[in-house]
């Protein structure tokens, strides 16, 4: 018999758990030792899917999710004054972080890329925190539905000028038409898109909303193992609607498209039912103890690992008989691995490792109760 609970904790250690997993996986993908990586641990070229791109929509669902818990209980004692400004200066500080992170190196006014990943997830957690605290149920399912399908009749019926109506490509999709026509030359890389763009980033809304939808399942008084099952049955039928709508409107990250949305929010709740189901229904919890350490310092664990990559790349070493300076990643990584391991092993080596080493870091904040908060 599972015992009932009226109320989850303000904290949800499966939560936790799921989010320092994503946290993981971010390093690794992030950080190839050289220029090559296996399939999984890079992004699909264009249309499709691989591991890598589950991090993002994963960590956009989880703030959905954490939203309600971190909300729902100052609600419910009354403490309503303040949070709105509250929410407000946490999602300015961090999209402030991302134009940080944008500066280096291109820190010039006029091809600076205005957006990234911590700012889609300043705008989704700001809007679906607003979201949450001024509207109904009914409205934020509304909200979500209109995102998923107005994006992608807009992306299907609207001409583009030079291209047509229903291009899904880098150049010619309605979502690259706007980046380009709005923010000029401040786009990834100066290119003809922006991956975290200004279209897409609706799409992203709906995915921050499913993870409020999560929250407020699991925050209800139903039975561990009644939600446990209530996260299983969600994932099967939004992989499985995501999986047939991409038959018409594909699977894509940078277009974030609503198939897309769907097919990654149902991976996303089977595994955080299966953390779910170990951690807090079975009790087995010293596996996901090193997953927390990052989970608890989230934006630090996302950060910091980026400031110090950005170093080892765009520092660059004269060695010994080369043509050329080449960047100490490289360096470090052939000089550590590549003795003994082949390029594409020796550049995951070094990633599984960076990741290695950033988790002894935050441990050692973990040990010493030091959790950075925004």
């Amino acid at each position: 018999m599972e015992n009932a609970k009226p109320r989850e904790s303000s904290r949800l250690l499966s939560l936790d758990v799921f989010r320092g997993i994503t946290i993981a996986l971010m390093i690794i993908v992030n950080t190839p030792g050289n220029r090559e990586a296996y399939g999984q641990l890079d992004h699909a070229e264009w249309h499709g899917w691989t591991m890598t791109d589950l991090v993002f929509p994963f960590f956009l669902f989880i703030v959905g999710v954490s939203i309600v818990f971190s909300l729902a209980k100052r609600l419910e004692k009354g403490e309503t004054s303040g949070l709105l400004p509250q929410i407000l200066k946490r999602a300015l500080v961090i999209y402030a972080f991302g134009m940080v992170l944008n500066a280096i190196p291109n820190y010039h006014p006029s091809t600076i890329r205005i957006l990234g990943v911590l700012q889609r997830i300043a705008v989704c957690y700001f809007f679906t925190s607003l979201l949450f605290l001024k509207t109904g149920l009914k409205t934020q399912i509304a909200v979500t539905i209109s995102a998923l399908a107005g994006y992608w009749l807009a992306m299907t019926y609207i001409p583009v000028p030079g291209f047509g109506a229903g291009v899904l490509t880098k150049e010619g999709s309605l979502a690259a038409w706007v980046d380009r026509a709005v923010l000029g030359a401040h786009t990834y890389r100066q290119g003809p898109y922006d991956p975290e763009g200004l279209l897409s980033t609706i799409p992203s809304l709906a995915t921050t909303m499913l993870g409020l939808f999560t929250g407020l399942w699991l925050r209800s008084a139903r039975t561990q193992f009644e939600k446990m099952k209530g996260l299983l049955a969600a994932g099967t039928a939004l992989t499985a609607l995501g999986w047939l709508w991409s038959l018409g409107f594909p699977l894509n990250k940078a277009l974030w498209t609503s198939s897309y949305v769907l097919f990654t929010a149902g991976l996303a709740l089977w595994l955080l039912a299966a953390a779910y189901w170990l951690i807090e229904i079975k009790g087995i919890k010293a596996w996901g103890r090193p997953f927390e350490v990052f989970g608890i310092n989230a934006i630090a664990a996302y950060m910091l690992p980026i400031f110090l990559l950005k170093f080892l790349v765009l520092y660059k070493v004269q060695a010994a008989g080369a043509a050329e300076p080449e960047q100490l990643r490289i360096l470090i990584c052939d000089g550590v691995f590549g003795a003994w391991l082949s390029p594409l092993n020796a550049s995951a080596a070094f990633a599984f490792s960076y990741m290695l080493l950033w988790l002894a870091a935050f441990w050692l904040l973990y040990r010493k109760k030091i959790f950075i908060k925004i």
